[in-house]
């Protein structure tokens, strides 16, 4: 006869081993938001408003193209791959982190070109960007190969082997004193811990498996592709929209205050690597637990970031300008609209985390499209109405609506779901 003491072992073991895999997602984005953290920072105080906008364009381009390779590449590996036998996993990682190399040499490649072609400092940076987009891309495929594989410590001591590299490599790059050099000093050292991903999984990328892997996981991959391309792509085209109604500067402005978000939101982000794979499990194990998992997940997010922007208006001008320079003055004034639409979105990932754990890629992909349509016209509409700060509330205006969609097809996805195990599938 088992006894209840018994029956709580395996419960509270598998509780541990999900908060060690939590705890290991958020060290792991802690070391990889420290690096782009201290990079905005330096080039917010060394170089001025409107190089700090070039910089934040070619920063959000380089999030459109992460978008791309993670939609096609990664999504299906952690989705598909999560706590399966380390052999299909391997199988699957050679192929998915050579679909991620593909995307950086091919957008990278026109990147290059494109900003030959522009010319001036912007057309400059670019063409950095073009030049470092494989080793970031590779690098970001091997974090979520590891977390796939349930081992984020392998994931946080590759970013960490990232951060030593750019210590250097900003030394160089502030001596150069440009946009373009703190590109390829940032992308340079990222494939650095690109290169050493290879040695820790022991699995060299296989581009030539790229389209056996997208025949086999076309039905979520161009899905994620689409979905995850609306995120970043909104954001993009806002950033574009914003410099042109307002200025360049406005751009960095927007960043500025992100920045002032940014512990918080290597907080989150450090979740969203996890999440999924997470979530996954939870569906195979407990499947009626699924809908507070994700409950949790979002409210608690949504918490923290209200929480953070709360201690932010704390701060005094003095320590702000002694962190963003001149950017502070402009920055502080969108921290609460920046910060609801932050706590927003938060509480919608906690919805998206469990329809990607359905595999409902229909479903998540309508939401998808809703909140960035929400997206692109709260933030350029904000700013032809009411300028820079018209469009901080506006994308948080439509990080609400966005958020209750989310919740309300996860809530038509769990009560289609029958708590059957899915099946895992081998490459």
């Amino acid at each position: 006869m088992t006894t209840e003491g018994e029956t709580t072992k395996p419960a509270r073991s598998a509780r541990r081993a999900v908060a060690g895999r939590l705890s290991w997602g958020l060290a792991d984005q802690a070391a990889s938001s420290l690096s782009n953290f201290a990079v905005g920072i330096y080039v917010a105080r060394s170089l001025g408003l409107t190089a700090f906008g070039v910089f934040s364009l070619a920063w959000v381009t380089y999030g459109v193209v992460l978008n791309v390779s993670r939609g096609l590449a990664t999504d299906p590996l952690v989705v598909r791959f999560s706590g399966v036998p380390e052999a299909s996993w391997r199988t699957a990682v050679a192929r998915s982190s050579g679909t991620s190399l593909g995307v950086g040499a091919v957008i990278g490649a026109v990147c290059l070109v494109a900003g030959l072609g522009i010319g001036g400092d912007l057309g400059t940076a670019f063409a950095g960007l073009g030049v470092v987009l494989p080793g970031l891309l590779l690098q970001d495929a091997w974090r979520y190969a590891f977390f796939a594989a349930g081992d984020g410590r392998k994931a946080f001591v590759n970013d960490v082997v990232w951060g030593v590299a750019l210590v250097p490599a900003m030394v160089v790059a502030a001596h150069v004193g440009t946009v373009t050099a703190f590109l390829l000093a940032w992308g340079g050292s990222a494939a650095v811990a690109a290169g050493y991903g290879c040695l820790q999984s022991g699995i060299r990328p296989r581009p030539a498996g790229v389209r056996e892997w997208h025949r086999d996981h076309r039905d979520l991959g161009y899905r994620y592709l689409v979905e995850n391309v609306g995120v970043s792509g909104a954001s993009q085209l806002r950033a574009y929209g914003l410099g042109a109604i307002v200025g360049v500067g406005a751009v960095g402005e927007i960043r500025g205050a992100e920045l002032l978000l940014g512990p918080f939101l290597a907080v989150l982000m450090g979740l969203s690597l996890v999440t999924v794979a997470e979530a996954a499990r939870v569906l195979r194990h407990a499947p009626r637990r699924l809908g507070t998992f994700c409950l949790l997940l979002g409210g608690g997010q949504a918490v923290g970031a209200l929480s953070w922007g709360a201690a932010l208006l704390l701060v005094p001008d003095r320590l702000g300008e002694l962190v963003l320079g001149d950017v502070w003055s402009s920055a502080s004034e969108l921290i609460v609209p920046v910060t609801l639409g932050v706590a927003g979105a938060g509480l919608g990932t906690g919805a998206a985390a469990g329809l990607r754990a359905l595999a409902a890629a229909r479903r998540s992909l309508r939401c998808q499209m809703f909140a960035s349509a929400c997206y692109v016209i709260g933030g350029i509409g904000g700013a032809v109405v009411g300028g820079t700060v018209g469009s901080a509330w506006g994308v948080a205006a439509a990080a609400a609506c966005g958020s209750a969609v989310w919740w309300l097809q996860l809530r038509s996805a769990l009560r289609e779901h029958h708590p059957s195990i899915p099946e895992v599938r081998t490459p």
